[in-house]
């Protein structure tokens, strides 16, 4: 039997989900708990290291290029417990040398002796929640830090020798304005983080923050707008590239892990209510983590939905998740792969870009513009409803 190499097997990206928290922001619908029960935490630890054996068993084409540790809160999770997963990873799979390995972290959840334990471990990225500069707002929205551990944090992540460090904002915050929205952008921009991620605020359902929304003053979805049209121009002032809808980074340092979301690349997931793309299905374990633990160690069920998506849909994911990204779609690689026309689809685009909202690039791909990524569900619906009155092309023999 020919033994693969590694520059023959399939890149694939790995989810870790963590979740565990010191305390549930206002505004988060992620899966996650608040606990300090050690019987809990020893379980979920032993299950998810069985889980990954489980699973690397089964990928034996595939090297690993990415690990993300997400939550939730890793950095709540302790060191030695993110070191013992990273270790099961490593030892069931085939992780790259360079392989890109993140933890997520928060600004009162770092300290010196965690820091130089991931480093030491191999973790060489941080994404820390930063969120905005203005501690009276991130009271309101239950963050459990202020900005001056923020700042702290960042000057104990680079003294642990992390070169590769995300911030995390949030725009469209309770009584926030556009101005104090551009002054947090100067204010995190001096601590020269290599990535920055904004997101607009998203008042879910079933959230804190829902519950009592119209007593917060919150910024309308105009103002909303006018703050990311200002994030755009002040990043882009300072060197930062829009590579996706809500992420800017300094030249070769964009996210590798979260472009497998964007792109089609391969994942797996880890831990309760964490989703994969791999071998062609689609997949999500239980949002439980008691049901999960008992499910990994007991051998009984935790994957809650399992699908495999017709090669339509996932044209139509094509054209939703690559036209998030600053690169776009590419005609000819949408026609090879998914055997359908893109004509009518370029019809649709030459409308927008018309009116500002996409543009054709030199290199012959489409993409949308910052204003065309404020209407993004629009343009996408409208691709889509084209998509689908489209026939197959002929295979070509």
């Amino acid at each position: 039997m020919a033994i693969l190499g590694r520059k023959d097997k399939t890149p694939l990206g790995i989810y870790i989900h963590i979740p565990f928290c010191r305390s549930k922001c206002q505004y988060c619908d992620f899966y996650s708990l608040t606990t300090k029960d050690d019987r809990l935490l020893d379980g979920y630890l032993d299950a998810i290291c069985a889980h990954i054996k489980e699973a690397g068993a089964l990928a034996p084409g595939y090297s690993v290029d990415t690990v993300y540790f997400g939550g939730g809160t890793p950095s709540f999770f302790g060191a030695d417990g993110l070191a013992t997963i990273l270790t099961a990873v490593r030892s069931s799979f085939d992780v790259s040398n360079n392989a890109e390995i993140t933890f997520e972290a928060n600004p009162d959840s770092v300290s010196p002796k965690l820091l130089r334990k991931l480093h030491s471990e191999g973790f060489n990225r941080v994404s820390l929640g930063v969120q905005c500069d203005n501690d009276e707002i991130l009271d309101k929205i239950g963050r459990p830090h202020n900005f001056a551990q923020a700042v702290a944090a960042v000057k104990q992540i680079r003294r642990a020798g992390f070169r590769n460090l995300s911030l995390d904002l949030i725009y469209g915050l309770p009584g926030q304005s556009v101005g104090s929205w551009e002054r947090t952008l100067q204010n995190v921009l001096k601590l020269e983080p290599e990535h920055i991620s904004c997101y607009g605020l998203k008042v879910e359902e079933g959230t804190a923050l829902h519950k009592y929304q119209e007593y917060l003053n919150l910024p309308d979805d105009d103002a909303q707008a006018d703050m990311y049209l200002a994030a755009v121009e002040i990043l882009r002032g300072k060197g930062f590239r829009q590579y996706e809808i809500s992420n800017f980074c300094r030249r070769n340092y964009e996210s590798k892990h979260n472009m497998k979301y964007w792109t089609g690349g391969e994942y797996l997931g880890f831990g309760p209510d964490a989703s994969s793309d791999f071998a062609g299905k689609r997949f999500k374990m239980v949002r439980d983590l008691r049901g999960y633990i008992d499910g990994i160690l007991t051998g009984g069920q935790v994957i809650d939905d399992l699908q495999e998506i017709p090669p339509r849909e996932r044209a139509g994911e094509y054209l939703m998740m690559r036209l998030r990204t600053g690169a776009g779609v590419l005609p000819q690689e949408y026609e090879k792969q998914y055997l359908l026309p893109f004509a009518p689809l370029e019809q649709v685009l030459v409308r927008y870009a018309d009116s500002g909202h996409a543009a054709k690039l030199d290199n012959g791909h489409w993409r949308l513009t910052p204003e065309g990524f404020l209407i993004s569900n629009s343009i996408i619906s409208d691709l889509l409803v084209a998509q689908d009155k489209s026939a197959p092309l002929a295979k070509k023999r």
